[in-house]
């Protein structure tokens, strides 16, 4: 037994190999002794978040760049209040681990057995537990000291080889205990396919690709999800085909490559990509998930569509089992398939906006004029809310620059993932976060954390006063008429610009209306690097991004 090693040593030293460099908590006194006696000695910084929701997507957004995220709560009181985010993890796919600090086995049999309860108790040993049981890939409880390094590394495995969320409860009075020290370092486990099932898929999707005149790649999420970018790009390139993303994968490759068309996400994307849909004669998606977020309001051609995710290929009737998306690129790549010759859809041309320095900002006239301000060090986020659909046509170089959730979709996320992102970014990159006023009420509290440590990501708040996209979804014809929005949709106005006082040293505001505005508070907020920056967009309350309007009701 080596001396030196401890169940919460144990814990703090596995995540620090897997790569962790920062863990975001929330104050209690389950936990707190793990975080000062072991995570602070690991080298992992600690972000002293100010609520479980806020830390939750702070450390979702972390781990979408490094590969994977913790956030540390305390029992119940805290724990429950993180479910929120740990669900959109899990549908999501990112590798995020909660931490919860729980009460001694003293305390527990004490409650069960006499009914004299500690604080945060529910119902004993099991309420926690059970609520994560079915958010996550695993969920442990330590309670022994010799059985923890087997489950820590059961969980953690699972975390990185499923790319989701585990939930560990680390009970205090086993954070100081002896155990075994970790032995070599965790992997994720081996990917595996069905051999039959592998080569009858490549051979469909190969006769498909040699036939096709028009053949077209849609890449989706699981290729970011599971590092395929380069395999996926060297397809693209062996074949010389045109590809699109969806809005959950905007980015995953550089959209300056010349092979990319745009985003295919219904009657939302542009002519340019609709048409090139349409006119393909076979459309292989790798990695895409259907959401209603993802196709509003088109349903795609399942008959010349072939969809290869979730562990198996489905194209018309044929349907392929246990497949590995790696393996299923790499069989494809393997049959070095000739290259096609076809002319590309050009792009529309992209000009300066000619907004004249006093008119009014639109919805639609923000993104174009914010479009001249994303470059390659550029990583964007959009909320959920009109800003899908204004972020859904900008042009983003950076590969992996976008961040969202769109197929959870909780409103608020954005601006605190923010503060992950900037955590776990390179530093020669800013972060831009496009934001609705409805959506930054929720989660405003991330401007402190922010502000505290020094992050520096520039959050548009798109103020109209009302809750659009719930709008829109519920009736479009609002917008395009002078009824009045559902009563439930409308929004107490915040004077936005103004929390950069109460924040303090280094969070500044601009509220802005006009375009000369927008642009004056845009280059204020890239020369500021010492704290967030808010930029509170004023739009008439009827206005909404164009690719929006086809919903009319």
């Amino acid at each position: 037994m080596n001396e030196a090693c401890t169940v919460g040593k144990y814990l703090a030293d596995r995540l620090r190999q897997l790569g962790l460099e920062h863990l975001f908590a929330i104050a209690g006194d389950y936990s707190i002794e793990w975080l000062n006696r072991h995570v602070t000695p690991n080298g992992i910084e600690i972000i002293e978040e100010v609520n479980e929701v806020n830390a939750g997507y702070a450390a979702d957004g972390y781990a979408r760049l490094k590969g994977i995220g913790a956030l540390c709560v305390t029992y119940s009181a805290g724990a429950l209040c993180a479910v929120n985010a740990v669900a959109g993890a899990y549908v999501e796919k990112v590798p995020l681990v909660l931490i919860n600090g729980t009460p001694s086995v003293k305390k527990t049999i004490t409650f069960e057995q006499t009914g004299f309860s500690a604080h945060h108790f529910i119902s004993g040993r099991e309420t926690d537990l059970q609520s994560f049981e079915h958010l996550t890939v695993a969920a442990i409880r330590i309670d022994n000291p010799d059985l923890a390094p087997t489950l820590i590394d059961y969980a953690l495995t699972r975390c990185i080889s499923e790319r989701r969320p585990i939930y560990i409860e680390l009970l205090q009075d086993m954070v100081d205990l002896e155990c075994e020290p970790p032995r070599g370092v965790l992997k994720p486990t081996r990917i595996l396919s069905d051999e039959t099932s592998l080569e009858q898929s490549v051979a469909q999707i190969c006769a498909k690709l040699e036939s096709a005149e028009n053949p077209l790649i849609w890449l989706g999420v699981e290729i970011d999800r599971l590092g395929l970018q380069d395999q996926a790009m060297s397809l693209i390139q062996q074949l010389n085909v045109p590809f699109v993303t969806e809005l959950l994968s905007k980015a995953v490759l550089s959209e300056d490559d010349a092979l990319f068309v745009g985003v295919l996400d219904g009657q939302a994307s542009s002519t340019a990509v609709t048409d090139l849909a349409s006119t393909s004669d076979f459309i292989l998606a790798l990695g895409v998930w259907l959401t209603d977020i993802n196709s509003l309001g088109w349903d795609p051609d399942y008959d010349k569509t072939a969809f290869a995710s979730f562990d198996a290929v489905k194209f018309g009737t044929y349907f392929g089992g246990q497949v590995a998306l790696e393996h299923l690129i790499d069989g494809i790549l393997a049959e070095k398939i000739a290259p096609k010759e076809r002319k590309l859809p050009e792009k529309p041309a992209r000009s300066a906006p000619t907004m004249g320095e006093a008119d009014v900002i639109t919805y639609q006239g923000f993104y174009n004029c914010i479009q001249q301000y994303i470059d390659r060090n550029t990583i964007v986020g959009a909320d959920a809310s009109m800003n899908y659909f204004g972020s859904l046509l900008l042009d983003v170089p950076s590969p992996g620059g976008f961040i969202v959730q769109s197929s959870y979709s909780s409103i608020g996320y954005s601006a605190p993932a923010a503060t992950g992102i900037c955590l776990a970014k390179s530093p020669d990159q800013k972060v831009m976060v496009f934001s609705g006023d409805g959506g930054f009420q929720m989660t405003a509290q991330c401007l402190s954390i922010q502000t505290r440590f020094r992050l520096n990501p520039v959050i548009f708040i798109i103020d109209n006063g009302v809750y659009a996209v719930e709008q829109w979804l519920a009736d479009a014809a609002v917008f395009h008429s002078d009824e009045p929005f559902y009563k439930p949709c409308v929004l107490h106005r915040w004077n936005y610009s103004m929390l950069a006082e109460v924040f303090g040293f280094g969070c500044r505001g601009w509220e802005v209306g006009t375009y000369g505005e927008l642009r004056d508070a845009v280059t204020g907020a890239l020369e500021n690097t010492s704290g967030p920056s808010i930029i509170q967009v004023r739009v008439p309350e009827k206005t909404i991004p164009d690719n929006a309007k086809w919903k009319a009701h």
